[in-house]
């Protein structure tokens, strides 16, 4: 396997999970395949050989404020190779650098879901500039985190399968908040402060809430099977009131989060013998309908069935007929969506022999 040579951009749980994570593979191994040269947030770097050691504090006392070109010129100076970037931040400004990254030799891994649910036009661009410059760009993460959703789907579709549809609860978050109201006396504002303490749900849960991560989700799978779709076509049902969006601030929300409360019981109670609660998108191929929504579920499904922050999705193809093919598993977590990351990084390494 060919040494790699990586620059980590975003140091937050994800990031600083990814760098762990490298540390010990390259403990695992006498290669030195992964050489980490440059760990970043959105201002300041560390430049060193083998970073990852020591780099939180190292981070501290040597890091100094940066541009690209800073980075661009450290991998010269060092005549470094096989060049890739990671993005682990959430940034929408660092995606605009991703061509430019390109441009300067970097091969791209990202768990950052902003660059392919940008306008189709960036979307098409930025993989006209990868197949000039001949340079991968892996994002398994966007969706699922570390499950195998988008190589699943990619290898269907390239293979020729037709797909009808694709289904299934995409969010580890709103997974949990429903598993658990559906099946527990509490009320919904109750197990939202429960999640927010486990760290399940992002710091402002209207996020989560507001379907829009789903919708990214959903987008980039659409866009993987061909559809030329672009993010306001992507149907939407917020579960937050219209009261506590827009100007309302975090804490106002947290203070008012028992209004929460009526619509969700007045959904719990219209469900029939048997049926539960599950937040899901819904691509359908025949349609060309993406759509985001709350709908009840009889729990004798695969949806039905979801425990804890499982995600959860349905492949329906002509192959596999009325059964779809099903991927479960844990849908969120720093652990799990560095550890796709890391897959991303060695299957460009492997690549690159």
């Amino acid at each position: 396997m060919s040494q790699i040579n990586i620059a980590i951009f975003g140091i937050g749980n994800v990031g600083s999970t990814l760098i762990k994570q490298i540390a010990e593979y390259n403990k695992k191994t006498t290669s030195n395949t992964l050489n980490v040269f440059a760990i970043a947030n959105s201002k300041l770097v560390l430049f060193e050989n083998n970073a990852t050691g020591g780099w939180s504090a190292n981070f501290e006392t040597k890091s100094t404020s940066y541009t690209l070109e800073d980075v661009y010129a450290f991998a010269k100076a060092n005549s470094y190779k096989n060049l890739l970037a990671v993005d682990v931040t959430a940034s929408s400004e660092f995606v605009t650098n991703y061509i430019d990254l390109v441009e300067h030799g970097f091969h791209i891994v990202t768990a950052n879901k902003i660059a392919n649910t940008l306008t189709y036009d960036f979307y098409q661009e930025l993989r006209d500039i990868l197949e000039v410059n001949q340079k991968k760009f892996l994002y398994e993460t966007n969706v699922g985190a570390g499950l195998p959703i988008i190589e699943t789907i990619k290898n269907l579709y390239e293979s020729g399968e037709e797909i009808h549809k694709i289904r299934g609860v995409f969010s580890g978050s709103l997974s949990y908040l429903f598993n658990t109201f559906s099946e527990e006396e509490k009320s919904f504002s109750e197990i939202l402060k429960e999640a927010d303490a486990l760290g399940l749900t992002e710091p402002d849960a209207r996020e989560d809430l507001s379907g829009k991560d789903v919708a990214r989700k959903l987008l980039i799978l659409g866009r993987e099977v061909g559809l030329t779709k672009e993010f306001k076509d992507v149907k939407i049902q917020s579960l937050v009131p219209a009261a506590l969006n827009g100007k309302t601030t975090l804490s106002q929300f947290r203070e008012s989060v028992k209004t929460l409360d009526p619509f969700f019981a007045e959904s719990k109670s219209k469900l029939g013998s048997g049926e539960v609660l599950r937040h899901v998108g819904e691509l359908n191929l025949k349609t060309s309908k993406l759509e985001v929504k709350l709908v009840q579920e009889s729990k004798t499904t695969a949806l039905g069935q979801t425990k804890g922050a499982d995600a959860i999705f349905e492949i329906y193809t002509k192959s596999y007929g009325d059964q779809p093919l099903v991927i479960q598993g844990a849908g969120a977590g720093k652990a799990v969506t560095a550890r796709g990351v890391l897959g991303d990084i060695l299957k460009i390494a492997t690549s690159l022999n």
